[in-house]
Protein backbone atom coordinates (compact mmCIF):
# COMPACT_ATOMS: atom_id res chain seq x y z
CA UNK A 1 0.00 0.00 0.00
CA UNK A 2 1.21 3.35 -0.85
CA UNK A 3 2.07 5.60 2.39
CA UNK A 4 -0.29 8.79 0.54
CA UNK A 5 -3.21 6.51 0.66
CA UNK A 6 -5.88 6.99 3.27
CA UNK A 7 -5.39 3.62 6.43
CA UNK A 8 -8.86 2.53 7.93
CA UNK A 9 -9.09 3.79 11.60
CA UNK A 10 -8.48 0.07 12.40
CA UNK A 11 -5.14 -0.03 10.79
CA UNK A 12 -4.29 3.96 11.23
CA UNK A 13 -4.82 2.98 15.46
CA UNK A 14 -1.99 -0.05 14.86
CA UNK A 15 0.68 2.05 13.43
CA UNK A 16 3.49 2.48 15.61
CA UNK A 17 3.94 5.61 17.60
CA UNK A 18 5.89 8.29 15.52
CA UNK A 19 9.24 9.42 16.08
CA UNK A 20 11.53 12.16 14.88
CA UNK A 21 14.69 10.30 14.91
CA UNK A 22 14.35 10.62 10.74
CA UNK A 23 13.14 13.04 8.69
CA UNK A 24 10.43 15.94 10.43
CA UNK A 25 8.54 15.74 7.50
CA UNK A 26 8.56 12.14 7.42
CA UNK A 27 6.81 12.51 10.81
CA UNK A 28 4.06 14.58 9.82
CA UNK A 29 3.28 12.67 7.28
CA UNK A 30 2.91 10.07 10.24
CA UNK A 31 0.94 12.07 12.28
CA UNK A 32 -1.24 13.40 9.82
CA UNK A 33 -3.00 9.29 8.82
CA UNK A 34 -3.96 9.08 12.24
CA UNK A 35 -8.01 9.47 12.57
CA UNK A 36 -9.55 12.61 13.74
CA UNK A 37 -12.16 11.35 16.01
CA UNK A 38 -15.50 12.39 16.30
CA UNK A 39 -17.42 14.31 19.63
CA UNK A 40 -18.94 10.71 20.46
CA UNK A 41 -15.42 9.03 20.22
CA UNK A 42 -13.46 11.04 21.89
CA UNK A 43 -16.44 11.51 24.57
CA UNK A 44 -16.08 7.66 24.87
CA UNK A 45 -12.39 7.55 24.93
CA UNK A 46 -12.44 10.38 27.77
CA UNK A 47 -14.31 8.82 29.69
CA UNK A 48 -12.27 5.11 29.42
CA UNK A 49 -9.57 6.72 30.64
CA UNK A 50 -10.90 8.84 33.26
CA UNK A 51 -13.05 6.00 34.85
CA UNK A 52 -11.00 3.06 34.19
CA UNK A 53 -7.52 4.43 33.65
CA UNK A 54 -7.44 2.70 29.91
CA UNK A 55 -4.19 3.76 28.44
CA UNK A 56 -5.40 2.51 25.21
CA UNK A 57 -7.77 5.19 25.59
CA UNK A 58 -5.28 8.02 26.67
CA UNK A 59 -2.90 7.10 23.72
CA UNK A 60 -6.00 6.81 20.98
CA UNK A 61 -6.68 11.15 22.62
CA UNK A 62 -3.21 11.75 22.75
CA UNK A 63 -2.23 10.54 18.45
CA UNK A 64 -4.82 12.01 17.13
CA UNK A 65 -4.41 15.83 18.45
CA UNK A 66 -0.91 15.23 17.35
CA UNK A 67 -1.53 16.89 13.88
CA UNK A 68 -2.78 19.86 16.20
CA UNK A 69 0.84 20.13 17.86
CA UNK A 70 2.26 20.51 14.80
CA UNK A 71 0.55 23.18 13.59
CA UNK A 72 0.97 25.04 16.64
CA UNK A 73 4.25 24.76 17.13
CA UNK A 74 4.87 25.88 12.96
CA UNK A 75 3.89 29.08 14.74
CA UNK A 76 6.41 29.63 17.08
CA UNK A 77 9.58 28.81 13.68
CA UNK A 78 10.18 32.88 13.87
CA UNK A 79 12.32 32.28 17.18
CA UNK A 80 14.96 30.31 15.85
CA UNK A 81 14.74 27.42 16.91
CA UNK A 82 14.39 23.62 15.91
CA UNK A 83 10.87 22.28 14.53
CA UNK A 84 11.03 19.10 15.88
CA UNK A 85 12.18 20.55 19.52
CA UNK A 86 8.74 23.06 19.39
CA UNK A 87 6.71 19.60 18.35
CA UNK A 88 8.20 17.50 21.56
CA UNK A 89 7.31 20.61 24.08
CA UNK A 90 4.04 20.42 22.57
CA UNK A 91 3.54 17.44 22.76
CA UNK A 92 4.53 16.98 26.40
CA UNK A 93 1.31 19.57 27.23
CA UNK A 94 -0.81 17.56 24.82
CA UNK A 95 -0.30 14.56 26.92
CA UNK A 96 -1.12 17.07 30.15
CA UNK A 97 -3.61 18.00 28.59
CA UNK A 98 -5.13 14.56 28.23
CA UNK A 99 -4.25 13.48 31.67
CA UNK A 100 -6.54 16.73 32.78
CA UNK A 101 -9.85 16.16 30.86
CA UNK A 102 -13.16 16.48 32.15
CA UNK A 103 -15.08 14.92 29.22
CA UNK A 104 -18.08 16.20 31.25
CA UNK A 105 -17.45 19.57 30.79
CA UNK A 106 -18.95 20.03 27.55
CA UNK A 107 -15.69 21.14 25.83
CA UNK A 108 -13.91 19.60 22.78
CA UNK A 109 -10.28 18.42 24.00
CA UNK A 110 -8.40 20.63 20.85
CA UNK A 111 -9.95 23.42 22.88
CA UNK A 112 -8.66 22.29 26.18
CA UNK A 113 -5.59 21.37 24.97
CA UNK A 114 -4.34 24.50 23.04
CA UNK A 115 -4.00 25.83 26.34
CA UNK A 116 -1.49 23.19 27.61
CA UNK A 117 0.55 22.93 24.15
CA UNK A 118 1.35 26.78 23.92
CA UNK A 119 2.13 26.61 27.72
CA UNK A 120 5.16 23.76 27.16
CA UNK A 121 6.00 25.64 24.44
CA UNK A 122 6.57 28.96 25.74
CA UNK A 123 8.34 28.07 28.52
CA UNK A 124 10.38 26.00 25.95
CA UNK A 125 11.14 29.10 23.87
CA UNK A 126 11.77 31.26 27.37
CA UNK A 127 14.35 28.98 28.54
CA UNK A 128 16.25 28.69 25.28
CA UNK A 129 15.79 31.75 23.07
CA UNK A 130 18.25 33.74 25.15
CA UNK A 131 21.32 32.42 27.78
CA UNK A 132 20.06 34.53 30.53
CA UNK A 133 15.97 34.37 31.27
CA UNK A 134 14.25 37.65 29.88
CA UNK A 135 11.00 36.96 30.92
CA UNK A 136 10.13 35.71 34.74
CA UNK A 137 6.87 36.94 35.74
CA UNK A 138 3.51 35.47 34.06
CA UNK A 139 3.03 39.33 32.92
CA UNK A 140 5.76 39.37 31.32
CA UNK A 141 6.19 36.34 29.56
CA UNK A 142 2.50 37.54 28.35
CA UNK A 143 4.09 40.78 27.24
CA UNK A 144 6.83 38.82 25.25
CA UNK A 145 4.88 36.80 23.26
CA UNK A 146 2.45 39.53 22.28
CA UNK A 147 5.56 41.91 21.38
CA UNK A 148 7.27 39.06 19.29
CA UNK A 149 3.74 39.25 17.41
CA UNK A 150 3.23 42.67 16.87
CA UNK A 151 7.29 43.23 15.98
CA UNK A 152 8.12 43.63 12.46
CA UNK A 153 12.01 43.93 11.46
CA UNK A 154 14.53 45.26 13.29
CA UNK A 155 13.20 48.77 13.84
CA UNK A 156 12.34 49.92 17.18
CA UNK A 157 9.04 51.21 18.03
CA UNK A 158 8.08 54.64 18.14
CA UNK A 159 6.74 56.77 21.08
CA UNK A 160 3.28 56.62 19.26
CA UNK A 161 3.47 52.45 18.92
CA UNK A 162 4.57 51.88 22.22
CA UNK A 163 1.38 54.08 23.61
CA UNK A 164 -0.67 51.87 21.27
CA UNK A 165 0.63 48.48 22.74
CA UNK A 166 0.85 49.61 25.92
CA UNK A 167 -3.04 50.70 26.06
CA UNK A 168 -3.86 47.11 24.16
CA UNK A 169 -1.84 45.15 26.51
CA UNK A 170 -2.50 46.87 29.39
CA UNK A 171 0.63 47.38 30.64
CA UNK A 172 2.52 50.71 31.28
CA UNK A 173 4.47 52.16 28.38
CA UNK A 174 8.28 51.72 30.07
CA UNK A 175 7.43 48.07 30.59
CA UNK A 176 7.06 47.97 26.61
CA UNK A 177 10.07 50.17 25.84
CA UNK A 178 11.82 47.63 28.68
CA UNK A 179 10.64 44.10 27.23
CA UNK A 180 11.79 45.61 23.66
CA UNK A 181 15.35 46.11 25.23
CA UNK A 182 15.56 42.73 25.98
CA UNK A 183 14.03 40.97 23.06
CA UNK A 184 16.52 43.52 20.92
CA UNK A 185 19.29 42.62 23.03
CA UNK A 186 21.70 39.37 21.58
CA UNK A 187 23.87 36.94 23.96
CA UNK A 188 27.64 37.85 24.18
CA UNK A 189 30.02 35.45 24.48
CA UNK A 190 32.41 35.52 27.23
CA UNK A 191 35.44 34.57 25.35
CA UNK A 192 36.76 35.84 21.80
CA UNK A 193 36.97 33.38 18.86
CA UNK A 194 39.86 31.55 18.72
CA UNK A 195 40.22 32.04 15.29
CA UNK A 196 40.25 35.76 15.46
CA UNK A 197 43.68 36.79 15.55
CA UNK A 198 43.78 40.68 16.22
CA UNK A 199 43.68 41.40 20.00
CA UNK A 200 40.69 41.21 21.25
CA UNK A 201 38.77 42.33 24.76
CA UNK A 202 36.08 39.99 25.49
CA UNK A 203 33.89 40.21 28.83
CA UNK A 204 35.99 37.85 29.89
CA UNK A 205 38.76 39.65 30.75
CA UNK A 206 37.23 42.21 33.09
CA UNK A 207 34.79 39.51 34.63
CA UNK A 208 37.80 37.66 36.01
CA UNK A 209 38.23 37.89 39.73
CA UNK A 210 41.85 38.46 40.25
CA UNK A 211 41.17 38.15 43.72
CA UNK A 212 40.30 34.13 43.53
CA UNK A 213 43.43 32.98 42.09
CA UNK A 214 45.66 29.96 43.78
CA UNK A 215 48.80 32.69 44.10
CA UNK A 216 47.13 35.38 45.17
CA UNK A 217 44.92 33.56 47.64
CA UNK A 218 48.27 32.31 49.08
CA UNK A 219 49.83 35.28 48.98
CA UNK A 220 46.53 37.41 51.02
CA UNK A 221 47.08 34.63 53.36
CA UNK A 222 50.59 35.13 54.32
CA UNK A 223 50.08 38.68 54.42
CA UNK A 224 47.31 38.12 57.01
CA UNK A 225 49.32 35.48 58.88
CA UNK A 226 52.23 38.35 59.13
CA UNK A 227 49.97 40.82 59.99
CA UNK A 228 49.16 38.83 63.34
CA UNK A 229 51.68 37.84 64.28
CA UNK A 230 53.57 41.62 64.24
CA UNK A 231 50.59 42.95 66.16
CA UNK A 232 51.27 40.01 68.95
CA UNK A 233 54.63 40.88 68.47
CA UNK A 234 54.10 44.80 69.25
CA UNK A 235 51.33 44.38 72.22
CA UNK A 236 53.91 42.07 73.64
CA UNK A 237 56.54 45.14 73.50
CA UNK A 238 54.07 47.12 75.79
CA UNK A 239 53.86 47.70 79.53
CA UNK A 240 50.71 46.14 80.90
CA UNK A 241 49.00 49.34 81.24
CA UNK A 242 50.05 50.28 78.14
CA UNK A 243 48.68 47.27 76.23
CA UNK A 244 45.18 47.34 78.29
CA UNK A 245 44.79 50.75 77.05
CA UNK A 246 44.74 49.65 73.41
CA UNK A 247 43.63 46.77 73.95
CA UNK A 248 40.13 47.94 75.38
CA UNK A 249 40.09 51.55 73.12
CA UNK A 250 41.24 49.49 69.71
CA UNK A 251 40.77 45.97 69.48
CA UNK A 252 37.54 45.69 71.26
CA UNK A 253 34.36 45.88 69.52
CA UNK A 254 30.80 47.24 70.48
CA UNK A 255 30.01 47.19 75.15
CA UNK A 256 33.36 45.55 75.37
CA UNK A 257 35.23 48.79 74.58
CA UNK A 258 36.19 51.39 76.91
CA UNK A 259 36.43 55.50 76.56
CA UNK A 260 38.93 57.68 77.77
CA UNK A 261 37.37 58.53 80.98
CA UNK A 262 35.86 54.78 81.82
CA UNK A 263 40.15 54.02 82.00
CA UNK A 264 40.75 57.53 83.66
CA UNK A 265 38.68 56.27 86.41
CA UNK A 266 40.31 52.76 86.29
CA UNK A 267 43.68 53.81 86.77
CA UNK A 268 42.27 57.30 88.89
CA UNK A 269 44.43 59.63 86.25
CA UNK A 270 42.75 62.49 84.02
CA UNK A 271 41.68 61.21 80.91
CA UNK A 272 44.46 63.50 78.74
CA UNK A 273 46.98 61.25 81.04
CA UNK A 274 45.23 58.18 79.57
CA UNK A 275 45.05 60.28 76.08
CA UNK A 276 49.12 60.56 75.93
CA UNK A 277 49.84 57.31 77.09
CA UNK A 278 47.75 55.37 74.04
CA UNK A 279 49.53 57.89 71.76
CA UNK A 280 52.84 56.65 73.06
CA UNK A 281 51.77 53.17 72.95
CA UNK A 282 50.52 53.50 69.40
CA UNK A 283 54.13 54.96 68.19
CA UNK A 284 55.73 52.31 69.60
CA UNK A 285 53.76 49.54 68.23
CA UNK A 286 54.24 51.57 64.59
CA UNK A 287 57.87 51.24 64.76
CA UNK A 288 57.61 47.26 65.92
CA UNK A 289 54.92 46.74 62.72
CA UNK A 290 56.99 48.49 60.37
CA UNK A 291 58.77 45.13 59.85
CA UNK A 292 56.07 43.27 59.17
CA UNK A 293 55.09 45.61 56.28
Amino acid sequence: MSANLALTPAAAWNMPVPSMAGSIEGYIQAVNRFPVLSADEELRYARSYRDDNDLQSAGRLVLSHLRLVVSVARGYLGYGLPHADLIQEGNIGLMKAVKRFDPERGVRLVSFALHWIKAEIHEYVLRNWRLVKIATTKAQRKLFFNLRSHKQGLDSFTTDQVDSLARELNVKPEEVREMEMRIAGGDTALEAPVEREEESFAPIAYLTDADAEPSRILETQEIEVKRSEGLAQALASLDERSRRIIETRWLREGEAQLTLHDLAAEYKVSAERIRQIEAKALQKMKGALAQYA
